[in-house]
């Protein structure tokens, strides 16, 4: 299994196929789960690896009762699941998670995880887009991870995606690696993902200001309109924090007219901010900070849109750029 979790993916850095540090397992039982799961964790834990699980809480007490006493040595990280965490945050947890592995044992992180899809597409879609993403953050490091799909659990459309993220495959039922017939390339992958409406956008937006004459303005109008539809006052200050960040990117990289939509029910908000500008097409834009974690130094809008909204989506226009933000109301 050493080749296959720990193998060079140096080549997703220049655009090749990535080789063997993220790995896909489709199980459809608790013993397909397990002839994944335990001779990856039993290399690691040989190897004086960090290992880490990341998974739900009935896997980790099935893997954990298989492990034994060797599970005293496996650490729990429930961010890397995108359980109520946002993708930069989990994406900031995972290098945290290889400074420490850095720092003693092997130098080396692994991690077997289990992504949490939800039931809705939206949600997929997150989860889809940050699986397609590891294989970028992974790619020449020290650090592997076994994603755990169980059949029986996730829904079809999911599954079906899963070779696309993912350059090697482990099937439960024969637990050999092969390389994925489908993967592709990351932000190809990502591109592809289909952008669906929000179900409120069919409505007439609650607001529509259209070809505002400034940031100054706009940020003020969207600071109104949040502050009257979203009841917790503290969830309404980081909304209109982001969406000011998004407005701010409009006026200075697109071009006017810069006009914004809010539609609003009474658990959800929704907002799109387009502008004339040239376009913009970086799939992972938002996952880390553009210029590093100072605030001084810019490049923090989309990284706080995803950290403090749901769902952000950049939609294709024929001239110019959309984000469309969604988040549940508290």
């Amino acid at each position: 299994m050493s080749q296959v979790a720990d193998g060079d993916a140096a080549g997703a850095v220049a655009g090749t196929r990535p080789r063997g540090s993220h790995v896909a397992a489709l199980v459809g039982s608790d013993d397909d789960l397990l002839a994944c799961a335990l001779p990856y964790l039993d290399e690691g834990l040989r190897d004086d690896d960090l290992v880490v699980l990341a998974c739900a809480p009935d896997t980790a007490m099935l893997i954990s009762g298989a492990l034994g006493e060797r599970a005293g040595a496996v650490e729990s990280d429930a961010r890397l699941r995108l359980l109520d965490t946002a993708v930069p945050d989990a994406v900031a947890a995972t290098w945290e998670l290889m400074r420490r592995a850095k720092a003693g044992g092997s130098g080396r992180l692994r991690i077997a995880g289990q992504l949490d899809f939800g039931p809705e597409p939206r949600n997929w879609r997150e989860g889809l887009r940050y699986e397609a993403a590891m294989n970028l953050l992974l790619a020449a490091r020290p650090v592997s991870a076994l994603c755990l799909f169980d059949r029986r659990a996730l829904p079809a459309e999911v599954l079906a995606d899963v070779p696309g993220t993912h350059p090697t495959l482990l099937d439960g039922g024969r637990p050999r690696a092969v390389a994925s017939p489908g993967f592709q390339e990351p932000a190809d992958f990502v591109r592809r993902l289909p952008l669906p409406r929000e179900p409120v956008e069919d409505a007439a937006p609650d607001v529509a200001i259209e070809d505002s004459p400034s940031l100054a303005v706009l940020r003020r109008e969207l600071r109104g309109v949040v502050e009257s539809r979203v009841p917790d006052p503290d969830q309404a200050a980081d909304l209109h924090f982001a969406v000011s960040e998004i407005a701010s990117n409009a006026f200075r990289h697109g071009s006017r007219p810069v006009s914004a939509r809010v539609w609003a029910t009474a658990d959800r908000l929704v907002c799109t901010i387009s502008d004339h500008g040239g376009g913009f097409d970086v799939p992972f834009a938002g996952f880390r900070p553009a210029h590093g974690v100072d605030l001084a130094n810019g490049g923090m809008g989309l990284w706080l849109a995803r950290k403090l909204w749901d769902h952000v989506d950049v939609l294709p226009e024929q001239v110019g750029c959309t984000v469309r933000l969604s988040t549940r109301l508290r």
